[in-house]
């Protein structure tokens, strides 16, 4: 590792002038150029020394990585041998290519590193974030749920259960590639998951466990199939840590949290499911996937912990990719639609929870709504995120440079970031009072007939004439799977008999 020290005169030309010139440099700039005149409007440059064709998504191919900022008047500038390849799945088709980065040192050993003041670690990525119009969805929304939302144990990282990163202009041997977002990884360290423990006669017990989720048909964590426990990617999970273990031992504990949900009777389940899960993080993940509109999970990109099973079987859930989201689906297409209240429900343990209506969990969540959306999920906080990092693209010049880059991709972004940052406000606001309206009938929900009133057939029948076609599963009062004209009746039915209930009193 280099460490290098300049102190730089400031600029004396206005800073007009500067944001003028900006355009009219490009986006051609070598690394070199770039460095060369830093200021502190600049974002940190990243530039990744590397044999480019022969970087893939399944090898790592040495290199040498340089990341360089402007702080306190100085350039800070470290270089490090690292192993690179491309990450992401979507992502590989995208001509803008994100990448994993590991670092290590002249033996070739990992070596741990901390990176613009993110955290001390030897593996990190580079978001290129080519989807995304705004190119910081991911990294606003983990920001947000990192004000609001925790590790359920102590940690070394102040409990916390999501990435931190920070926005870089990345060059590939000195040439310019645009806007990234340099961040940390959910692993072992962050969450704070105790190490397997390996025996002389070379036995392993597990400890921690961390599995993420890949695919989408397994992932509802209501089912498996009998495949091979010998493999990394079980049944749509992969095996994150122990990754070096993966054997029935690895995999049980998962087998276990699916098969209660979904073999146990509901008054088993009733009693026992805080056993398996943490209501509070069942709570908040919630939230955060309805309140910002986040369709690409659960439970593919989310990762499951658990920091010792051995002692405690309760699983810990933590977002990934949370670039499809705020009005944009998965693919960058526009997706006006707001989110629904039913956003969860065939996923367990939400299925049973929200069916059975256990411990007025529809009025926990609608508490935790009206705290947060007054708070951290207020538009004005939500809004304060993105503005802030827009206003750093733009005063950087590096805005400029991205679009002048990538401009003709498939994903295209337009040259005036603003208009995104108002697609996504209009966005958010609208979604926000759609779930307000909503929610407010879950508050004090103890049990089904109790909400049951006049809106109750409303929504009935604007389901019935196509008005509303959001199915609504605590409206199919005979539970068949549908919704009739028989489910109006037992609602009349049900609400007849309060009035009785109440001349009787």
């Amino acid at each position: 590792m280099h460490l290098i020290k300049m102190t730089v005169m400031k600029s004396r030309f206005p800073y007009i002038v500067l944001l003028c010139l900006m355009p009219l440099l490009g986006w051609s700039q070598s690394f070199d150029e770039m460095f060369a005149g830093m200021s502190e409007l600049s974002l940190p440059l990243v530039n990744i020394q590397v044999e480019i064709d022969s970087v893939s998504n399944e090898y790592f191919v040495q290199g040498n990585i340089t990341v360089a900022e402007y702080k306190d008047n100085t350039k800070e500038v470290n270089t490090y041998n690292c192993l690179v390849r491309y990450r992401g799945m979507l992502a590989l088709t995208l001509p803008k290519k994100a990448f994993s980065v590991k670092l290590i040192n002249e033996e070739g050993e990992k070596l741990n590193a901390n990176l613009l003041g993110l955290r001390n670690d030897n593996t990190w990525i580079l978001d290129a974030m080519g989807i995304d119009k705004l190119r910081m969805r991911n990294r606003v929304c983990f920001d947000i749920w990192n004000e609001y939302s925790h590790t359920m144990w102590d940690t070394n990282y102040g409990n916390r259960n999501g990435t931190v990163g920070a926005m870089v202009e990345v060059f590939i041997n000195g040439a310019y590639n645009g806007i990234y977002c340099l961040s940390d990884k959910i692993n072992r360290q962050l969450l704070n998951l105790r190490n397997a423990r390996v025996d002389d006669d070379g036995s392993v017990t597990v400890k921690g466990l961390l599995y993420k989720g890949v695919g989408d048909y397994w992932s509802t964590l209501t089912s498996y199939d009998e495949e091979s426990t010998d493999s990394v990617v079980w049944n749509d999970f992969e095996l994150q840590y122990p990754e070096e273990y993966p054997s029935l031992q690895t995999w049980q504990p998962l087998m276990d949290i699916i098969d209660f949900n979904s073999l146990t009777d509901d008054e088993y389940f009733n009693a026992h499911y805080k056993e398996w899960y943490y209501l509070d993080n069942l709570i908040d993940y919630w939230v955060l996937l309805v309140a910002l509109g986040i369709t690409d999970m659960p439970y593919k990109n989310t990762f499951l912990s658990t920091p010792d099973i051995n002692f405690d079987h309760r699983f810990m859930l933590t977002p990934w990719d949370l670039d499809a989201c705020l009005g944009r689906g998965w693919d960058g297409s526009q997706e006006p639609g707001h989110s629904s209240l039913t956003r969860l429900n065939r996923f367990a343990p939400y299925n049973r929870i929200l069916a059975n209506y256990v411990d007025n969990f529809r009025g926990k969540v609608a508490n935790r709504w009206e705290e947060l959306t007054g708070t951290v999920l207020s538009p004005a906080n939500v809004e304060s995120h993105i503005t802030a990092i827009s206003q750093r693209f733009v005063e950087s010049g590096a805005w400029e440079r991205e679009y002048e880059r990538w401009k003709n991709t498939k994903v295209r972004i337009g040259r005036n970031i603003n208009a995104e940052v108002q697609y996504v406000m209009n966005w958010y606001c609208g979604n926000l009072e759609h779930i307000t309206f909503d929610i407010n009938r879950w508050r004090d929900d103890y049990d089904h007939n109790s909400s049951v009133n006049a809106y109750t057939i409303t929504q009935l029948y604007n389901y019935l004439l196509g008005i509303d076609s959001t199915f609504y599963e605590e409206l199919d009062f005979n539970k068949d799977g549908t919704i009739t004209s028989a489910d109006v009746t037992e609602a009349y039915s049900i609400i007849l008999g309060q009035e009785d209930d109440t001349q009787n009193q």
